[in-house]
């Protein structure tokens, strides 16, 4: 039986920049993906704990070459949390299907019902958990949600100078920085995190990494103090944990997801987004493989398991075919949670 937990991430007055493949410096998005969690938390294991012990795990982790492997654990992506009067409200990403009891002709107010990205944890479990969408309340509230969200952090764009190592000429750029809001109702960001009992073993290891995470801090800009946080690592409660071991009909993924074999069966009825990912290698001035992955909120009939995809450039490849230095991979491995929705 495997352990949930609930980690919260703390910035406080520190801002953060989290990079989006297409959208530029100049623009930072609000969270980080599971992928781009699972790659920062596992550099900084390697380094805490050595070569052999990164590879040990990795190892453990379903990939092309190993594909029935349980891994030893499971991480959602980043999502907003707000503290608002001694109340604790997470969001969750709005399904791309329609919850229960959602009306046929919804003309009136069906731009809203689109805005709405995410939805306090409250509301997600009624609509995809519960009663379903509730046809009068819900419609006067939409816009409400919408704007509750986005008073948990404001994003700014730093003025910034490039200086050329050779002409010593000047450049005037800008970065994007997303601030959460430390004040009166402190917000932040939060991951749920599923440990097989393999993985329980690692907890304490795991922790240890994502403290030391904090301290370097995650996302770009590291070097100008961005992106540091504090670690709350918590057990899950209510209404977590109902909303964890509910039983409905379909799964939707709360990371982003990546299978070689996905088959048409697999895809019947289900409703998705596909995120393109990339990036740069540390150290290394290359870019990573593309790679193209379902993103949060997508829902599937049956329950998606993930893996790990290779991601290493064709550059970092000697002529015999074989890797330079260690390969580089990047996480599909999923977590979802089980839902009912609107049949047709």
């Amino acid at each position: 039986m495997s352990m949930w937990k609930l980690v919260k991430l703390n910035f406080g007055r520190s801002p953060a920049h989290f990079g989006e493949l297409g959208i530029g410096i100049e623009e930072t998005s609000d969270r980080v993906r599971s992928d781009a969690l699972f790659s920062a938390w596992v550099s900084v294991y390697a380094r805490l704990f050595g070569k052999n012990a990164v590879e040990e795990l990795l190892q453990r982790f379903p990939c092309e070459k190993q594909q029935e492997f349980i891994p030893p654990f499971r991480i959602s992506s980043t999502f907003i949390y707000r503290e608002v009067r001694n109340e604790t409200i997470y969001y969750l990403p709005r399904l791309l299907k329609f919850p229960i009891n959602y009306p046929n002709n919804d003309l009136a107010f069906f731009k809203d019902y689109k805005k709405l990205n995410y939805l306090p944890l409250q509301l997600w479990q009624r609509w995809y958990q519960g009663t379903g969408f509730n046809e009068k309340a819900d419609t006067e509230q939409l816009i409400t949600y919408t704007n509750d969200y986005n008073k948990a952090f404001r994003k700014d764009k730093v003025p910034k100078i490039a200086v050329d190592r050779v002409t010593r000429a000047t450049n005037l750029y800008h970065t994007g920085f997303v601030q959460f809001e430390w004040e009166k109702n402190p917000a932040g960001l939060y991951f749920l995190l599923q440990l097989s009992p393999e993985g329980e073993k690692l907890a304490d290891e795991l922790k240890a990494a994502l403290y030391l995470l904090g301290e370097e801090g995650l996302g770009g800009e590291r070097s100008s103090g961005a992106g540091r946080f504090q670690v709350e690592w918590l057990d899950i409660c209510e209404p977590w944990d109902k909303v964890v071991k509910y039983k409905g009909t379909h799964h939707t993924v709360i990371s982003l997801f990546w299978d070689s074999h996905i088959t048409q069966n697999f895809l019947e009825g289900a409703a998705y987004e596909i995120q393109e990912r990339g990036g740069w290698i540390a150290n290394a001035n290359l870019r990573r493989k593309m790679v193209r992955m379902f993103s949060e909120g997508s829902v599937f009939k049956e329950q998606p398991q993930g893996k790990l995809v290779d991601v290493t450039p064709v550059k970092l490849l000697d002529d015999k075919g074989e890797y330079k230095f260690h390969p580089i991979y990047r996480s599909g491995i999923s977590l979802s949670l089980s839902i009912d929705i609107k049949e047709k």
